[in-house]
């Protein structure tokens, strides 16, 4: 039977197997027990193929997302570690050394604060008691910033190298964990709230966000540290200060052995575009001109192209929702969460055809009323070149009333 075992195609159909059985609706211990030892040493890479492959056959995204904890706990223990001879990945500000940093981080948070925290509230429903869990669950709520950052640096990566399932059911799992933390705040700010249901949503927000650091750690990151090249984990590093840190900054820039990026590029001739003028019918302005107006507008600006590819996007001082240069070449579903493609779909379909010149949406956040404005871009001869996607900060013009008709003064 190990000959059988060891073949890489047999295995596979066996794993697939395993997750069918899950999914219609067999125990996880029933499952385990029988698959034990066809799944021992089977690598991060294989359960990725595994999960693309159902997908591809027409599994929804959905249904793969339903049961990502169940997939965890049946291959906990039987993922193979991966040993490297001085590995890059564990030098401080090496973007996974740096994603790991965060995990401890929340382990340590959850595990001397928020329990700690739960178990005094349990003796004596108080207060103080509740203020004290309810700060630590908005601490908790930094971990936005560490999926953020794996989603808009780690994920596009991913996709272009063809590992689409993976991406597309961790975000979908990171949005209900941040669900989960959200609505625990909220229940525990109100009064009267009942202490059961309290102490089972910490509970289940908790053990959520432990589950996640344990896929990353398991699946994740060993799949990505197989698959990027060193000059792409540089351009990581570099921009994730752009989106921030979870509860850890690095203590200092990573800098690796074997790649100067820049070097790289200009011998490959892969240099920024002339500096020389570009001539427009109202006008010309240089490249230099374009950039700085652009990023000086108090508007976040992203163009997508007729084909559905991010093209561009403004970097003004305060964005609204983060975007890194890892997007540029991406399909812009991708750069949606699972739950909200098919908006994103809608939109540009009715642009493209015509059937609308534009959409608008309004919403509160973080203190924040922002207008997203979509617009189709078409050429003189109405032909669809693409989408301008235009996002601002209304509260400061919605503040606004009576009339200024004078420059302030210093």
């Amino acid at each position: 039977m190990s000959e059988y075992i060891n073949n890489r195609e047999f295995r596979q159909k066996v794993l697939k197997e395993l997750i069918l059985e899950l999914h219609e609706g067999k125990s996880v211990e029933e499952v385990k027990e029988r698959f034990s030892k066809l799944i021992e040493g089977i690598s991060a890479t294989e359960i990725s193929a595994m999960e693309n492959a159902l997908i591809k056959e027409g599994m929804p995204v959905a249904e793969v997302q339903r049961l990502c904890d169940v997939h965890a706990a049946v291959f906990k223990g039987s993922i193979e570690e991966i040993h490297r001879p001085e590995r890059e990945e564990d030098n401080p500000g090496h973007p996974v050394h740096t994603f790991k940093a965060e995990n401890r981080a929340l382990e340590r948070l959850i595990g001397k604060k928020i329990r700690p925290a739960l178990e005094q509230l349990n003796k004596e429903d108080s207060d103080d008691f509740r203020q004290n869990l309810s700060d630590n669950m908005k601490s908790l709520w930094e971990v936005d910033k560490h999926y953020l950052r794996k989603e808009n640096l780690l994920f596009p990566y991913m996709e272009k190298y063809g590992i689409t399932a993976p991406p597309k059911v961790m975000w979908g799992v990171d949005d209900e964990i941040r669900l989960d933390i959200k609505a625990t705040i909220k229940l525990i700010s109100d009064k009267d709230g009942k202490l059961e249901d309290m102490k089972q949503k910490v509970e289940n927000a908790i053990s959520r966000v432990e589950e996640m650091i344990f896929k990353e750690e398991n699946i994740l990151f060993p799949m990505v540290l197989d698959t990027l090249s060193e000059d792409e984990w540089l351009k990581i590093a570099k921009e994730s200060a752009e989106i921030g840190f979870c509860l850890y900054q690095p203590v200092r820039e990573w800098k690796p052995m074997k790649v100067n990026v820049e070097e790289k590029a200009n011998e490959q001739g892969d240099k920024p575009a002339s500096d020389g003028y570009i001539e427009f019918d109202s006008g010309i302005l240089s490249k230099e001109e374009i950039e700085a107006m652009l990023n000086a507008m108090p508007v976040d600006v992203t163009f997508v192209d007729k084909d559905g590819i991010v093209k561009f996007f403004s970097q003004g001082k305060e964005r609204i929702f983060p975007r890194t240069k890892a997007v540029i070449g991406r399909m812009v579903q991708n750069c949606h969460p699972p739950a909200s493609v098919h908006i994103v779909e809608q939109i540009v379909a009715d642009l493209k055809s015509g059937k609308k010149d534009h959409e608008d949406f309004w919403i509160h956040m973080k203190g924040k009323y922002v207008l997203i404005r979509y617009f189709a871009v078409r050429d003189k001869n109405g032909e669809f070149l693409g989408t301008l996607e235009f996002t601002q900060d209304i509260q400061p013009i919605q503040d606004i009333s009576g009339e200024k008709r004078l420059a302030t003064q210093e």
